[in-house]
């Protein structure tokens, strides 16, 4: 496996251990729908967050959250309207993004809440 895929499978496992020790529960992983990957969908008491996680081993070419680009919103925001309407789901959605930066030996992990809104 490519080493930016084990950075970017290690970066979700990081997200997901961080949001359960927020109190998020975890819902769905790697959700697909058409062209778009949710990598996380987790809930905090009424609030269903769907979570991009942006790992970088660098910050050198900018901060992880800026690669979310307009498209995958726009993506994204199909996906979990498919989500949550075959769920039959009643909650606010919000959409987050846990930007991962790899520092020597460890990782600082930064949750971005409400990171970019529908369009």
């Amino acid at each position: 496996m490519a080493q930016h895929n084990e950075l970017g499978k290690k970066g979700e496992q990081l997200a997901v251990d961080f949001l359960l020790k927020h109190s998020y529960a975890i819902v769905e992983r790697n959700y697909r729908f058409e062209k778009a990957e949710v990598d996380i969908i987790a809930q905090k008491d009424d609030i269903l967050a769907i979570v991009e996680v942006k790992t970088r081993s660098t910050v050198d070419f900018g901060d992880p959250q800026d690669f979310v680009k307009p498209k995958q919103i726009k993506n994204l925001v199909k996906a979990v309207d498919e989500y949550v309407t075959v769920n039959d789901l009643d909650v606010e959605v919000r959409f987050d993004i846990v930007a991962i930066v790899k520092e020597g030996k460890g990782f600082n992990i930064e949750h971005l809440e409400n990171a970019f809104y529908h369009f």
